[in-house]
């Protein structure tokens, strides 16, 4: 195909008709008031040591054998990888993954996966199409000193139950 002055005249046109028919439809793109501060930000901390995680998954694993859950845990440091991880006996195998998964979109997106539950649950579907979202519960933040050094994600009971084990490993850091 040929490219001549007319069709490079012609596409220059479009292009500036187009962008500012856009730039015209630009505040009603915008749906809601912006905010200052960015939500959900929390500053990274050094990542979660060994021995922090082994303290972490204890606590979350007590609570789950208090009320006879069987969970698969795992403790992610701020990037989502893996830095501990056990299954307890008679833990759905399913929950190896999703305990993964559900560490790793706590320390990623450093928030509580129940976070994008409640924006699915408020209609807004859009959100599980980005990488890396969970929607949920059963996984959170681990702060340190208010920074964030990693994340916990718990599989195999209730949704709701994961996360009281996965809340009460993160208690074990201050």
């Amino acid at each position: 195909m040929r490219f001549n002055s007319f069709s490079g005249l012609a596409f220059t046109a479009m292009a500036l008709c187009c962008s500012s028919a856009f730039a015209a439809d630009a505040p009603e793109i915008i749906s809601q008031p912006v905010a200052e501060a960015a939500p959900f930000f929390v500053p990274y901390g050094m990542p979660i040591t060994l021995n922090e995680a082994k303290k972490v998954l204890g606590k979350a694993q007590s609570e789950a054998v208090k009320h006879g859950w069987h969970l698969a845990c795992a403790v992610v440091e701020p990037t989502g990888e893996l830095v501990m991880f056990e299954k307890m006996d008679d833990t759905q195998y399913a929950s190896i993954d999703i305990s993964l998964a559900k560490a790793k979109a706590a320390a990623r997106f450093r928030r509580s996966i129940k976070a994008f539950f409640d924006v699915v649950k408020g209609g807004n579907v859009g959100v599980i199409s980005y990488p890396g979202v969970v929607a949920g519960e059963g996984s959170f933040p681990i702060l340190k000193e208010g920074k964030l050094i990693g994340a916990i994600g718990c599989s195999g009971a209730a949704s709701n139950q994961d996360a009281v084990a996965a809340l009460a490993g993160t208690e074990e850091i201050k």
